[in-house]
């Protein structure tokens, strides 16, 4: 029983970028087959007949599937891929919007203290402290509306 050993430096420089490029390609090659069966799901416009016929024909056939699903169906695969991320970030970004919502614009209460604050110094009167206050609590602005009617202080 004579087993050859094969050691590092027995296996050839060609052979190693030849090992690479088929392991890159057998890689990429379940990449692509799962793409498109994410993309089998992911259409909306096709019946389930038609989805269960693409799925067993990837499945059974894979080579052969996939080659023919990506000639038939590969011109719309990114058209729905984009959509879905531009879904997914309409949806995000509503999601932002609500969460931080209450957070661009200050209370009822904060305006109220604010416009009061400026009523002690005497930057505005009592009667537009009072316009102000009133535009604040009906919700009509905030208090910069009674900024616009403040007077410049006296020095």
């Amino acid at each position: 029983m004579s087993a050859q050993t094969y050691l590092a430096y027995d296996y050839p420089l060609l052979s190693i970028f030849w090992s690479m490029l088929l392991f890159f390609l057998w890689i990429m090659w379940f990449v692509l087959l799962f793409r498109v069966v994410v993309d089998i799901f992911r259409d909306d416009a096709m019946s389930g007949w038609a989805k269960a016929g693409w799925l067993v024909l990837t499945i059974l056939l894979p080579f052969l599937g996939v080659f023919v699903y990506v000639i038939a169906r590969g011109k719309n695969m990114g058209r729905r891929e984009i959509a879905q991320a531009r879904a997914q970030q309409k949806a995000f970004d509503a999601h932002i919007r609500e969460a931080a919502g209450g957070m661009g614009r200050p209370s009822s209460a904060d305006e109220l203290s604010k416009l009061s604050e400026i009523r002690a110094r005497g930057d505005i009167t009592d009667e537009e402290f009072r316009r102000a206050k009133e535009l604040v609590l009906t919700g009509h602005g905030p208090a910069e509306h009674a900024g616009s009617t403040a007077r410049t202080p006296n020095p």
